[in-house]
């Protein structure tokens, strides 16, 4: 999902839109900074990503599965989820759509 979401942030960053990722630790040392920071360079992830250690994120968001995708219109509510792999052309069609929509 990494190509798909890194090409997203390229070309769409700054217009009405922004990436975050979100991390989840599932390993206690994927709860270290410097061991996220570094996967994030390994892995070529230009976005912002938040550690959410203590799973506050993950609760409040109800999540069960990874990875999830979400789009949050400009108003802050949340337009579209999609769990797993693939629908990527069906995302972008979301998110050009949403960008579309007109300031709040």
């Amino acid at each position: 999902m990494i190509p798909w979401v890194r090409e997203w942030y390229e070309k769409y960053e700054g217009d009405d839109f922004t990436v975050i990722g979100m991390h989840y630790p599932e390993f206690g040392y994927e709860e270290e900074y410097e061991n996220v920071l570094q996967a994030t360079k390994d892995l070529g992830v230009a976005y912002p990503v938040a550690l959410d250690n203590d799973g506050r994120t993950w609760r409040a968001y109800d999540q069960r599965y990874w990875p999830t995708r979400y789009l949050i219109d400009k108003q802050g509510n949340i337009r579209y989820t999609h769990i797993g792999e693939g629908a990527y052309e069906e995302t972008e069609q979301f998110i050009q759509e949403l960008m579309a929509e007109p300031d709040p």
